[in-house]
């Protein structure tokens, strides 16, 4: 089931590719509003260049507030972005008259976690073939077993959470994992991914797999949490084929034995039924995958809170419904999605599940119809009395709660001890 290849409920993204002339009009108000003496826009400006403090509006220049346009977008400055566009326009040009050199051969399997950039990656003249594997190892039970045990549980999990018959959700499984098995066939295996938990777990099960496996293809890892020209940067899925080959080219590296060293530990501390681990590995610095720390400990905070037993989604659907409720639930997946969420990692049909476990309940904290006809994103949610006290810690969660849930190997349920999170102190408890 992956999130990719779901519904977002995101603003429409940008490419990856800024519009010059647009840019350009940006930098010319910008710069009429510092002349003019505009508080707010100086601010903005001073937060770039702190030089242009104690410069006169008078003898402020337009390179400046092409400056603080140029990082905004994220490069160094104008000169970087101009450029930038200058050699995306280039690249797309290559693309469309195929003149570009092409970047791979058929002896090279792209993995990613979704299907996403698939299409993207054709467009954009790779030659090799493309895998997805998207166990959504972010929810759901992930035991500690050999392989044929870790596939079953998940397909029973995947059946029972997203309304897929057994045989299809094993037989997805199946074909899933044979075609890792079949990496070896290959003489280079690159691999896509980006930030979220959704991701940064499934690499971890990947590192740790070829690691084992001892491959004798070359493995590559592109994985990113930003990339210069896009200011709103969820996925890899949103950017164009010249973007996806500027990636290629840019941010593409060996995976290593530090590599397949960090997948096998963090693939253990995640299937731990003790967080402790996976909570210490988190707090460091996650070499040679950097971007892991943060979505271990975003995984972490699904944990049971210690003020009221919610994992961190719960709060945010119950803050977003007391906010300025009530809503379908469409649009409270769309303002956790846009809003609330610190690193964005569910897919619509995720969303579901963690609404329907939600409801498993003695006293509801969310009215809703549960049961009737209408499609789940249209139904209305408004949150109850007994929601109001648990969110403001006033009763705990577990107080009604009759579900059972997972947080990677950990097994959560009102009726025995689990691990709580901290998320202050960022710390099991």
């Amino acid at each position: 089931m992956s999130r990719h290849d779901q519904t977002h409920s995101q603003e429409p993204a940008d490419d990856g590719i800024p519009d010059l002339e647009h840019q350009k009009k940006r930098a010319k108000d910008l710069f009429k509003a510092l002349r003019a003496g505009n508080v707010v826009e100086r601010k903005r400006l001073t937060a770039v260049l702190p030089k242009t403090a104690h410069v006169a509006a008078a003898d402020l220049k337009l390179s400046d507030a092409q400056q603080v346009i140029g990082r905004e977008n994220g490069f160094a400055g104008w000169p970087q972005m101009k450029s930038y566009i200058d050699k995306m326009a280039i690249t797309r040009q290559s693309i469309a008259n195929g003149s570009l050199t092409i970047p791979d051969d058929d002896r090279t399997l792209h993995i990613r976690c979704g299907t996403d950039i698939r299409h993207a990656l054709q467009i954009a003249g790779f030659q090799g073939n493309f895998h997805e594997f998207s166990d959504p190892f972010c929810q759901g039970p992930i035991p500690d077993a050999p392989l044929p045990v870790l596939m079953q549980t998940r397909a029973d999990f995947i059946s029972a959470a997203f309304g897929i018959p057994p045989a299809e959700a094993m037989d997805r499984q199946q074909r899933a994992y044979a075609g890792l098995m079949q990496a070896g066939d290959y003489a280079r295996v690159v691999l896509w991914f980006e930030h979220d938990s959704f991701d940064q777990l499934i690499l971890a099960f990947l590192l740790d797999f070829f690691g084992a496996l001892h491959l004798p293809a070359r493995l590559e890892l592109i994985c990113v949490d930003k990339v210069p020209g896009v200011t709103d940067f969820v996925g890899l899925g949103q950017l164009s084929p010249e973007m996806l080959r500027k990636l290629w080219d840019n941010a593409r590296g060996q995976v290593t034995d530090a590599h397949y060293d960090l997948g096998k530990k963090v693939w253990r501390a995640i299937r731990a039924s003790d967080p402790a681990e996976l909570a210490a590995i988190a707090k460091s610095d996650t070499r040679p995958v950097r971007l892991m720390a943060r979505a271990l400990e975003r995984h972490l905070a699904e944990l049971p809170a210690i003020e009221n037993d919610l994992g961190l989604t719960q709060k945010l659907v119950l803050e977003i419904l007391d906010e300025a409720g009530p809503f379908p639930a469409s649009r409270v997946f769309g303002r956790l999605m846009r809003g609330k969420e610190p690193l964005p990692f569910l897919g619509d049909m995720m969303f579901w599940h963690l609404l329907d476990d939600l409801a498993n309940t003695t006293v509801p904290l969310i009215d809703w119809a549960r049961d009737s006809g209408v499609a789940w994103p249209d139904r209305v949610l408004t949150l109850t009395d007994t929601g109001k006290q648990v969110l403001a810690g006033q009763k705990r969660f577990f107080e009604f709660y009759r579900g059972t849930r997972w947080v990677g190997g950990v097994k959560i349920t009102a009726d025995a001890p689990c691990p709580h999170w901290d998320a202050t102190r960022r710390k099991i408890a």
